[in-house]
């Protein structure tokens, strides 16, 4: 059966934990690995932009000796021009692995639906799993396991970055909260509250979502924040957007309430004096440049494994 990553509860704790292992040994070893993909090639459709995603799958699959393309669809989206059954079909007689980044969850179904090769999710409106192995193999660095943590997540709650990371805090029974104003169009899709609730129950992790910053920040070993201002919110919604959030920035008085060893995390682009201050983004807990480059290991770590090359 194809394997496929469409959010990150697609893989078990054991999975991801095999993935983020690999993912280290590949950043303390890589030459190890300059031949491990040799012949394969990578499609990439891009219907958002972004900086890291692109060049972090880009490199890594030249540093696998394998082969990436960048394609994209910003003007001839999955399911207009071609039918997405179509287009799956095609890319899966040419490449090994397809990876696309799209505004709707339904198009990164659907492609999965009917690839014959591994689908990675590079990002949609419901999941994020790229950004969360890396993530994870970030907190397994600084902190030296992934178990007995409490993550506090602050501001846009409706958002796909949250919720992989609510799944994936699920999985490996962290405490989490999630502070966000209140309001459906801040807070967590029912759909996903349903899910971690269910995934908690076989490790007991505790996912709460809360409306105080000052509570959530209490006794937390992670900070993370995400943009208030996502690839496709209009801009005439950026000063509604700013004073609903504005209780839930990360400053230093939010750090302070944390542990003394907390490290901050942010998945970027980060604008200075809105998700969190410079004071905390450019201070001594902040890991968010170590996180970004571990896009890069977590997923040459992620195409090995789907391509069972481990």
């Amino acid at each position: 059966m194809v394997r496929h990553l469409l959010k990150i509860s697609d893989f078990s704790k054991v999975e991801c934990e095999n993935v983020i292992n690999k993912a280290i040994e590949i950043k303390t070893n890589s030459e190890k690995f300059n031949t491990a993909l040799m012949g394969d090639t990578l499609l990439m459709l891009f219907e958002k932009p972004s900086l890291r995603t692109r060049i972090s799958f880009e490199t890594g699959m030249q540093q696998l000796g394998g082969h990436a393309i960048f394609y994209s669809i910003k003007d001839s989206p999955l399911g207009k021009k071609e039918n997405i059954h179509d287009t799956a079909k095609v890319a899966s007689r040419y490449v090994n692995l397809i990876a696309a980044r799209v505004y709707k969850r339904e198009d990164i179904w659907d492609l999965a639906k009917h690839s014959d090769v591994p689908v990675i999710n590079m990002l949609d409106d419901f999941a994020h799993p790229c950004q969360i192995l890396a993530d994870f193999m970030s907190i397994k660095e600084k902190k030296g396991q992934l178990s007995n943590l409490k993550m506090s997540y602050f501001g846009d709650a409706y958002n796909n970055v949250t919720y992989d990371l609510m799944r994936m805090c699920a999985l490996f029974g962290f405490k989490m909260d999630v502070a966000c104003p209140k309001g459906a169009e801040y807070t967590p899709e029912q759909v996903v509250l349903d899910e971690v609730e269910e995934l908690s129950k076989a490790t007991g992790a505790e996912i709460n979502v809360l409306h105080n910053a000052f509570e959530a920040a209490l006794d937390s070993d992670i900070i993370y924040t995400d943009s208030w201002m996502s690839y496709g919110i209009p801009i005439e919604k950026e000063e509604e957007r700013k004073m609903a959030f504005m209780p839930f920035q990360v400053n230093s008085k939010i750090i302070e309430l944390a542990k003394n060893d907390v490290i901050f995390m942010n998945c970027l682009p980060a604008m200075r004096g809105y998700e969190q201050t410079a004071e905390v983004i450019d201070g001594p807990h902040s890991i968010v440049f170590d996180e970004a480059e571990n896009r890069l290991h977590a997923q040459k770590s992620l195409m090995l494994f789907l391509r069972e090359k481990y």
